[in-house]
């Protein structure tokens, strides 16, 4: 399908009964093999099998996000979520007899010591007992995800979601700016009852898959789900720490310059994402506009990221307009029968619209560059950290080509690009220790809960001032993060 659009990709669902019998035949056959070429045969067919199955949960998934009401992906989502989990053991059952192939060395030598590094990841994640708990934790966290799409903020006489009342934290009107975050903040005072109760289960499913595999709560496997293999809870604490004393003192100093720009005493929340009274740097056309600037950009940077942009627009390969009951945040993800990375995004009219065409085409460019170079699909993504690295890069390797977006903006906008970067880190720390504390102390109530949450901004955003907003004030920003509910 050379002239495909994603529009019109077909989907089915995938038959997991039949994959359930494939995967005992490839167990068979992996213990049968009588040569590494038979073996290295029956790999890449496996792999090829697999892209088959994953492009149609990729369309699934894609296609539900695009729209959470749309009930056929709703349904499709359903059936893959209680379905794919149940095929865990059959999986681990292969993987388990391809490392103990005599041909291992043969494997280790054409594709590398990570292919087992993958392969005892998976098994040190997978016990039967956990089956239910996946299916039960996948229902939830689509519940919180549907909720955040559905949202319906009256404000500025528009009914807005979360992204278009997030637009006027950075009016230059610090009455509109502090009555958006209160608007803002009363969609998860309303919810609040609700979202601590998905919170709450969220936490009883995950400590007890962790106590299912042996482990005294959920974290040792949160840590195997992000793939970290060389590293864990002691350095990730180490590096915290460096975070309070070293870089915490920086963006303080860094505030403070703000607020003496902007001309008032001390910094609230509501003031937090206008850098300069001029305003900030916009961009200066609307999603057509700033896609024709990518292409440009993507074209003078290399032929590599020229072809690529080519490509995911022919192929109709991002979504970027916010929209009613679309679902929230951006992601990267890729559609391994077609070697196509989409992206996913809900423009808002701010400078992190242009933030998405670089930091998320960074993924996808790695994908893209990835998939037509590595053997097989396994090495196509890398950890969630790592990958990472591809995003990020992006954004600084766009820096020349800025102008493009803001037009005279463009010295306001690296400086917000930079102060924003160095500025999410102690946030990012809060995230993380956040979810340290609650699986380690499962006991706590809500408010208890919510009360760590203050603390801790207390420790990593000491000027964080939510002028007198009662929901935030007793430390409910947590709830806004995506992460903590679906990708802890």
């Amino acid at each position: 399908m050379e002239n495909y659009k994603f529009s019109t990709l077909p989907y089915q669902r995938p038959d997991l009964e039949a994959r359930r019998t494939q995967l005992a035949r490839w167990q068979d056959a992996v213990e049968q093999a009588e040569s590494f070429d038979a073996l290295r045969a029956l790999l890449f067919e496996m792999d090829r099998a697999n892209g088959e199955l994953s492009t149609q949960c990729a369309i699934a998934h894609i296609r539900h996000t695009l729209d959470t009401r749309d009930a056929f992906y709703e349904a499709e989502i359903h059936y893959l979520q209680d379905t794919l989990p149940t095929l865990g053991a059959a999986e681990v059952a292969l993987s388990e007899a391809i490392a103990s192939s005599p041909f291992r060395p043969d494997i280790e030598r054409e594709f590398g010591k990570q292919y087992f590094v993958a392969i005892d990841l998976q098994k040190k994640q997978f016990c039967e007992a956990n089956v239910p708990l996946r299916q039960q934790e996948s229902r939830l966290t689509n519940e919180y995800q549907k909720i955040m799409a559905a949202a319906e903020i009256p404000f500025d006489g528009k009914t807005l979601n979360l992204y278009g009342v997030q637009k006027y934290f950075e009016h230059p009107d610090r009455a509109v700016r502090a009555a958006a975050v209160k608007a803002y903040s009363a969609f998860y005072e309303a919810n609040e009852p609700r979202l601590e109760e998905i919170w709450d289960e969220l936490i009883r499913i995950r400590n007890q898959m962790g106590k299912n595999l042996g482990y005294e709560n959920y974290i040792p496997l949160g840590y195997l789900e992000q793939g970290r293999t060389d590293y864990g809870e002691k350095e990730v604490a180490s590096f915290r720490e460096q975070v309070r004393t070293v870089l915490v003192p920086l963006c303080q100093k860094l505030y403070d310059a703000q607020a003496k720009r902007l001309g008032i005493d001390k910094l609230r929340f509501f003031d937090e994402k206008l850098l300069f009274t001029s305003g900030n740097a916009d961009p200066v056309g609307d999603r057509d506009f700033m896609v024709d600037a990518a292409n440009k950009m993507y074209y003078e940077m290399s032929k590599e990221t020229g072809e690529f942009f080519d490509f995911m627009r022919e192929h109709e390969l991002m979504d970027l307009d916010t929209r009613p009951n679309k679902a929230v945040g951006g992601y990267c993800t890729f559609i391994a029968d077609y070697d196509s990375p989409y992206i996913f995004s809900n423009f808002n009219g701010s400078a992190a619209d242009v933030g998405v065409l670089t930091h998320e085409a960074g993924h996808a460019f790695e994908a893209f560059c990835a998939s037509r170079h590595q053997p097989i699909s396994e090495y196509c993504w890398s950890t969630s950290e790592v990958n990472e690295i591809h995003s990020m890069s992006m954004e600084y390797f766009a820096y020349p080509w800025l102008g493009l977006f803001f037009g005279d903006g463009v010295v306001k906008n690296r400086y917000t690009h930079m102060m924003e970067a160095l500025t999410f880190i102690p946030y990012g720390c809060c995230v993380d220790e956040y979810q340290h504390i609650v699986y380690e102390n499962p006991d706590l109530t809500p408010d208890e809960r919510t009360a760590a949450w203050k603390e801790l901004e207390k420790k990593y955003l000491p000027d964080r001032d939510y002028d007198g907003v009662e929901v935030m004030e007793k430390g409910g920003f947590w709830m806004q993060k995506l992460h903590i509910f679906t990708s802890p």
